[in-house]
């Protein structure tokens, strides 16, 4: 005859399988301004032009310099003598983002991230990748 207390050892142990075998990760978003990782040009930064500048004509081809429509905005920044790879933090385009300039971007998104992106991506040497 099984015992209770052999009845109780088995739910016990059952139950210790069980939630010995769960296994959560963890997941880690950005806050505003925080980058994570590598920041890629075509990924990270044409999207925030796309939506932004370009979009809107402001910076699109025809439009006030520097183009930043998704084929030639690469070309228009490190050509244009808007990226300072030595001191970033002097860039004109983080400039431009960051509000420091007399004309300060009117971006539609989270201000901070992007800046902060921005700011990454030259930092990281301002690729075209």
């Amino acid at each position: 005859m099984i015992t209770l207390k052999f009845h109780i050892l088995v739910y016990i142990a059952a139950l210790v399988l069980a939630l010995g075998g769960c296994y959560y990760d963890e997941v880690i978003f950005p806050t505003a301004g925080e980058v994570l990782g590598d920041v890629s040009f075509s990924a990270d930064i044409i999207p925030i032009f796309s939506k932004d500048c370009s979009i809107s004509g402001c910076h699109a081809t025809g439009g006030q310099e520097p183009d930043l429509s998704s084929a030639n905005a690469y070309n228009s920044l490190s050509n244009g003598g808007y990226i300072n790879i030595s001191f970033p933090e002097e860039s004109e385009v983080y400039l431009w983002m960051k509000g420091l300039k007399t004309v300060p971007m009117p971006l539609s998104g989270s201000n901070a991230s992007y800046t902060a992106n921005i700011l990454a991506w030259i930092k990281q040497g301002a690729q075209n990748n």
